[in-house]
């Protein structure tokens, strides 16, 4: 309850909130992990929040937990079912196929970043909002474009500094050999003591029941057949090369042949990048090929590969091995105004400062110059311009480096290139 006697509001559950300062470090993760795509010619791509609901039942998979589960599905007011997007592959899919991306130059690259929605129990790691930032290669199915993906996921992570995190990576076989696989662990499920809900998950897609991460699941499971022991020789042939790029590339893996990722539309290359010091919630980020969405979804057959990035988890990864990604003060130099003719000079000046790429901050309201200079130490900044009446029948201003206490007077006519020389030395 508020003073003025008003109730108060607070995030919805499971939706975390950035504000300064850990807003920059979001920002700088964010960044991070997109600055490797944007070199290797991925291009932005902008989705909406929310899309047909039809588009993620067809294109994630009824049977997945993402669908059955965890989507945020409402009617709007012409009575669609509209749902909040709950992944990224789905939508660029839908968007190449309707602006006709696919009939251009291949592959399509194309990268993207935001908020991804899921209800799901919230605890750390797990949240109902989740940031992420992915790519998605479409078009050419080469095993050396697989590497190029996962290689840009890597170097995006190692980018800011985390090393503590593994590569798992799997196949889970192309159309001509799943079908025989499906049938060989169905019926290796069907002999287990299932409950009906698994029972029935192994009936639709039993690579789900792989999934399962309850322990009495995991252990009636730990004895079933694998893919990796049942791919067609251009399946085998195929993730062999994968590997080879990656052994050329330097990007360090361990095959673990028991992942399922929780998407329906995987086929053959399949990886996760997991950080133990996460506990349960492990995975940073991950993905795989998906060679028959497209045509699934309306389009033409063509195949692609993509990932997913958490933003959040990477924070948090950061934050376990003792790092950050940069917490940048929100200022490089403060202003100091002593007065309201100094103010209107101090307005010109950080106005100047900042269109030449500087960033600044100034006090407002009168605080004297004992609030005013406590306010340039809070700041964060490096530098701190003063400027009082005299200053200002001098022509001058004094530039004060707040690391050290240093204090020296310079023309103001020419304190653009002073600062800009003093913060490139620093």
């Amino acid at each position: 309850m508020s003073k003025s006697g008003l109730s108060t509001f607070s995030a919805p559950k499971g939706v975390p909130d950035y504000v300064p300062p850990q807003s920059a470090e979001f920002v700088a993760v964010r960044d991070g992990l997109t600055r490797a795509a944007r070199l290797a010619g991925y291009g932005h791509i902008e989705l909406p929040i929310f899309e047909d609901t039809g588009l993620f039942a067809r294109g994630v998979g009824e049977s997945t937990d993402v669908v059955s589960k965890e989507m945020y599905t409402f009617a709007d007011r012409g009575e669609r079912s509209v749902t909040l997007r709950p992944e990224g592959t789905a939508g660029v899919m839908r968007a190449v196929i309707e602006h006709g991306l696919d009939r251009g130059q291949l592959p399509v690259k194309l990268s993207y970043a935001g908020p991804f929605f899921r209800y799901e129990r919230p605890q750390a790691g797990r949240y109902r909002q989740l940031q992420q930032v992915g790519v998605e290669a479409i078009g050419v199915d080469d095993p050396a474009l697989d590497a190029e993906v996962i290689a840009i996921a890597d170097a995006g992570f190692r980018s800011l500094g985390l090393d503590g995190f593994r590569l798992e990576i799997t196949s889970l076989g192309d159309d001509t050999c799943r079908p025989q696989y499906r049938e060989r662990l169905q019926e290796f499920l069907f002999g287990l003591d299932l409950d009906e809900d698994t029972r029935r998950r192994a009936e639709i897609n039993p690579l789900r029941v792989l999934d399962d991460k309850r322990p009495h699941v995991r252990e009636m499971t730990a004895d079933a057949p694998l893919m990796l022991d049942h791919l067609s020789e251009s399946a085998k042939a195929h993730f062999d090369e994968v590997l080879a790029h990656l052994d050329a590339l330097g990007v360090p893996y361990v095959v673990n042949p028991r992942m399922v990722r929780g998407l329906d539309y995987y086929t053959k290359t399949t990886f996760e990048f997991v950080h133990d010091g996460l506990g349960a919630q492990s995975g940073i980020g991950g993905g795989g090929r998906y060679d028959g969405l497209m045509a699934q979804l309306g389009g033409q057959p063509l195949s692609g590969i993509g990932y997913g990035l958490g933003v959040d988890r990477t924070i948090l990864a950061l934050a376990a091995e003792g790092k950050s990604a940069g917490n940048p003060a929100r200022c490089e130099v403060f202003g100091v105004p002593l007065g309201a003719a100094a103010k209107t000079e101090m307005v010109k000046i950080a106005h100047a400062l900042r269109a030449a790429g500087i960033r600044v901050d100034m006090v407002y309201g009168d605080r004297g110059i004992k609030g005013s200079m406590k306010a340039a130490d809070r700041s964060g900044a490096r530098i701190a311009l003063v400027l009082g009446d005299e200053d200002l029948a001098a022509g001058t201003i004094a530039v004060k480096d707040l690391s050290n206490g240093e204090q020296t007077s310079v023309a103001m006519e020419g304190v653009v290139a002073q600062i800009g020389s003093i913060l490139a030395d620093a």
